[in-house]
């Protein structure tokens, strides 16, 4: 056998052996907990959010992200609430 071969078959063995392990328990934790993507809008539109798409500066985002984490809100809470303050200046 060439080695290019054995390399290969090695490849294989290790491949099959990745596949065959589970998922490791950190990444399934709370997996449960998570909703789909139908039951979270519904969740939204029963508290009358609406989805809001925008493109924004980096620098900007990275400032509000900042600023949410800071106030310890959700980024959704703290764009709220600049919203409101800016239409209402």
């Amino acid at each position: 056998m060439k080695k290019t071969d054995l390399e290969k078959l090695k490849g294989l063995k290790i491949n099959s052996k990745l596949n065959q392990a589970g998922t490791p328990g950190r990444f399934a934790a709370g997996a449960h907990d998570i909703a789909d993507r139908r039951e979270q809008r519904r969740r939204d539109q029963a508290l009358g959010l609406v989805p809001f798409a925008v493109k924004l500066d980096g620098d900007l985002v990275a400032k509000i992200q900042a600023r949410a984490e800071a106030q310890g809100v959700t980024l959704n809470d703290v764009v709220a609430d600049l919203i409101t303050r800016g239409l209402a200046a």
